[in-house]
């Protein structure tokens, strides 16, 4: 069994939803890192500035280095109130004059002389972001550098970096979204030539195998050409198979008489005993032959008709009429008393008369053959205004109900210990199913063995809708 493939307007949207989804997760991580890297700048800032205040409050008093802390340093970083807040101002000697003694930036000092820097580093078990600031004192009293050193833990700036990176997630979460329904309706829109396509070949009657043409737009016409190609491959190929059972017909029927009437003069001599009956069994095989090769080509008719024939309005009761003009001659070696019962008016359905005809004649002639040994019935019925039944009924004693199913297919059991073709109730069964109905049976009773043909009055259209 074929693996199912996903449908075209599902492979698009996912493959674009996945796209989507891709830039997504690059756009939130792109987000993520923006967020940090602009709160990092905006509190490194703060802290430079609080260092270099503090940097500008070192004073020398007394031949001694002195800090008045400026309370403004500590303002701009006391809002955020989650945050710790570190200092120390190293002296000219490297000698810690206030702040933490243990807040170290290791090499970073000697790199703070080119200008103010942020160091990243660890204090008290926590990580935090060291402003270093460098500032030369000239005094006769005091010279040298005096590096001030303020850190700061970094809860404030990733809570920043967290609302930034959210407000991007959502902004792009919403762009997303409105990229994937666009896309949903872009794929539909660029899909709907192939729909018309479809619903082009849809309308198309079974019987139409002229070229494709219908506007599309390039990429589809290489399609196009396809079938095309392939339409014209199948006409070629339904006129040979035409042509095969034209030939078929005339090339066998022709010998077959022929050999029919051989044996028949055959018959005439004058033989006894085993020879006489080696001549009948000869010309009873000569007899199945033909029958045989009638139903096969009758068999090959109907499927051909009604894949390649429009349906017409036909009379049931003709084409019962018929049928039964054509199977009497087959009755007349025996006494059968053959029987047509129908409305006085026209029953009419939609089908194809020729292969309706073949299939009634087939269960008439089978009935007759290898049925009624006295009586057959042939009846016209109209149980509801959507359906037509036709009964063959016969007096004789039946198929098993066993075998009703497997006589209905080809080269199925004979119906009786006479020889069959086993292709009589075949051909009625297609015909049958072709025209919106089917081919039952009904077991002897009253009245005898009972074959039923139901047609539904709109053909294969109330097929297709059922």
């Amino acid at each position: 069994m074929r693996r199912r493939e996903p449908s075209l307007f599902r492979r698009l949207v996912l493959a674009i939803g996945a796209v989507l989804a891709a830039v997504a997760v690059a756009l939130v991580a792109a987000a993520w890192s923006w967020g940090r890297t602009a709160a990092d700048e905006a509190y490194d800032r703060v802290l430079i500035g609080a260092a270099l205040q503090i940097a500008e409050a070192v004073a020398v008093e007394d031949e001694r280095l002195v800090v008045d802390l400026p309370v403004a340093a500590f303002e701009m970083l006391a809002l955020a109130e989650q945050d710790r807040v570190f200092y120390r101002v190293i002296g000219v000697d490297g000698a810690t004059i206030t702040g933490a003694d243990d807040l170290d930036v290791g090499g970073a000092l000697d790199r703070a002389r080119r200008g103010p820097l942020v160091a990243i580093g660890r204090h008290l078990g926590e990580s935090v972001r060291i402003a270093v600031v460098s500032r030369a004192v000239a005094d006769p009293a005091v010279s040298g550098r005096v590096h001030v050193l303020v850190a700061q833990t970094e809860g404030a700036r990733a809570a920043l970096a967290r609302r930034l990176a959210l407000q991007v997630v959502g902004l792009a979460a919403g762009l997303g979204l409105a990229g994937l329904i666009g896309a949903v309706v872009a794929v539909r829109v660029g899909l709907a030539p192939l729909q018309r396509v479809t619903q082009a070949l849809d309308d198309r009657d079974p019987n139409d195998l002229t070229a494709f043409d219908v506007a599309m737009p390039k990429e589809l016409r290489p399609f196009a050409g396809a079938i095309n190609h392939f339409m014209d491959r199948l006409t070629g190929r339904m006129a040979l198979l035409q042509r095969f059972i034209a030939d078929a017909a005339h090339q066998i029927r022709t010998p077959l008489t022929a050999l029919t009437a051989q044996i028949d003069l055959l018959s005439r001599g004058d033989f006894e005993g085993r020879d006489r009956d080696r001549v009948q069994r000869i010309r009873d095989r000569a007899d199945e032959l033909g029958r045989l090769t009638n139903q096969i080509l009758s068999h090959a008719m109907v499927i051909h008709r009604t894949d390649t024939i429009g349906f017409v309005d036909v009379d049931v009761v003709a084409v019962a009429r018929r049928a039964l003009r054509e199977a009497v001659p087959a009755s007349l070696a025996r006494d059968v008393v053959v029987a047509l019962e129908a409305p006085d008016h026209e029953v009419v359905v939609s089908g194809e008369p020729v292969s309706l005809r073949e299939a009634l004649a087939n269960v008439v002639d089978n009935a007759i053959r290898h049925g009624a040994p006295g009586r057959l019935t042939v009846r016209v019925l109209e149980p509801d205004s959507a359906t037509v039944v036709v009964e063959v009924e016969d007096d004789g004693p039946g198929i098993p109900p066993s075998a009703w199913e497997r006589v209905t297919t080809r080269f199925g059991a004979p119906t009786s210990g006479v020889d069959g073709t086993g292709l009589g109730f075949a051909i009625a069964a297609e015909v049958c199913r072709a025209h919106g109905g089917g081919l039952d049976f009904r077991a002897p009773g009253p009245g005898g063995f009972t074959v039923v043909l139901r047609l539904a009055r709109g053909g294969g259209e109330a097929k297709e809708a059922a």
